[in-house]
């Protein structure tokens, strides 16, 4: 009588699942297992139909519910399924009564109320990550940003914020239960604070401000990490923090999309291709070390061949060198959705060429480390981590979630190879 929860997609869905868990194990539901959508692309929900289809085969009599992202913006999609027993909104999910609920057989199918009615977000206390060793804190939720291809904050409602206070209280937490590395995580991580009691942009939280109070306040946590930000709205806080602060690692992913200013606009973007390659300029001038990874989206609508073009040469002028890739997807009831489309040969063939422009970068920065000794947090599989996120494969026994010092050797099959001093 077990209950599993299977996730998809963000860090913040994987942080939401281990929450999924205490609030279920509250519930005492046994039994069944949550499978935690995500809503990114038409193909995140089609691997999610499928892997449900998957559980039922394996196990007819055990109940299944869904939540998440995908389950907020398309509930009927998933209720209409045979296999599944239960559909529950993003809020509902974080809730033990809905577990609860469900487990009398008496709550209707779908429980997913209006997200965009929800204004708080408040901490999880959250301590157990299955299968990892570093530690995801949700410090914000939602989207007041309309990107035009983002089905996001229709699944996510709008920002806001975990208070400072209860975010520093499960960073303790964390470091108490031996977490080395703690992945601060939200949607819009840079909106933290805004909606926040305090004049915007005066004595309100920011970003910055939040991790400037945990490295302060949590003097035992060896590493503070950032999950995806928008580059354009990191404060001047955040900056002298990256400047000083070797406790926060090196490591920044950006929501990029994509490196032309025109396509940017019609994304409803906020930054420009400027923006992105000025910032990884800064952080690099305070952080040799700093690595980048970025978000693209290929074959946006609109997009020619000069404009995809942009988007190849931004790697190298923003010294880019981890692409997520992301073939574009329309979303239904997106503004997007109801532009020009590219064919889908198209779109395809540039993100293969993205995908190897990123692969090129990465084995060129790989190279570069060669012969460095780095500190590296262990995983399980003879796996460790670079403070700027980069894999070793190590060479000897180790605990995992231990930091230890590696000389690196080389690299093979796109990460690092190292030995353990």
């Amino acid at each position: 009588m077990t209950l599993d929860v299977v996730t998809f997609g963000c860090r913040l869905n994987a942080y939401e699942s281990e929450a999924i868990r205490l609030r279920a194990g509250e519930a005492q539901l046994r039994d069944a297992v949550v499978v935690n959508t995500c809503a990114v692309t038409a193909e995140a929900v089609r691997q999610s139909r499928q892997t449900i289809r998957r559980l039922k085969r394996e196990n007819p009599a055990r109940r299944i519910l869904v939540t998440g992202c995908a389950a907020q913006v398309q509930p009927q999609t998933y209720a209409a399924m045979a296999e599944v027993d239960a559909v529950l909104g993003n809020a509902e999910k974080l809730t033990a009564q809905a577990y609860a609920d469900f487990g009398t057989g008496g709550a209707e199918k779908i429980r997913v109320n209006d997200i965009m009615s929800i204004r708080e977000t408040a901490g999880q206390m959250v301590d157990h990550f299955e299968g990892h060793t570093r530690a995801f804190l949700q410090v914000q939720n939602g989207c007041d940003h309309r990107c035009t291809f983002c089905i996001i904050p229709y699944g996510r409602g709008n920002s806001r914020s975990v208070p400072l206070g209860a975010v520093v209280q499960e960073a303790r937490r964390l470091v108490e239960k031996g977490f080395a590395e703690i992945v601060l995580t939200g949607v819009d991580l840079t909106s933290y604070g805004a909606d926040l009691p305090g004049a915007p942009g005066l004595n309100s939280p920011s970003l910055g401000a939040l991790v400037e109070k945990i490295l302060k306040l949590v003097p035992e946590l060896s590493r503070l990490r950032l999950s995806s930000i928008d580059s354009i709205e990191a404060d001047a806080t955040l900056m002298r923090m990256i400047a000083e602060e070797e406790r926060l690692m090196p490591h920044f992913h950006l929501s990029v999309q994509s490196g032309d200013d025109l396509i940017l606009k019609r994304m409803k973007r906020r930054h420009n291709r400027a923006d992105t390659i000025e910032f990884c300029g800064r952080v690099r001038r305070y952080r040799p070390d700093a690595a980048f990874g970025a978000d693209f989206i290929a074959g946006f609508p609109t997009e020619n061949d000069a404009m995809f073009e942009s988007s190849l040469t931004l790697v190298d002028e923003a010294g880019l060198s981890s692409l997520h890739v992301f073939p574009y997807s329309p979303r239904a009831g997106t503004p997007a959705a109801r532009m020009p489309r590219l064919p889908g040969e198209i779109v395809r063939e540039r993100a293969a060429r993205l995908r190897h422009k990123g692969e090129t970068a990465l084995a060129a920065r790989l190279d570069a480390m060669t012969g460095s000794v780095q500190t590296v947090l262990t995983e399980r599989g003879g796996i460790g981590r670079t403070p700027c996120f980069t894999p070793v494969a190590l060479d000897g026994a180790h605990a995992p979630g231990t930091l230890r010092s590696v000389t690196i050797t080389g690299r093979r099959d796109g990460q690092l190879t190292g030995a353990l001093q």
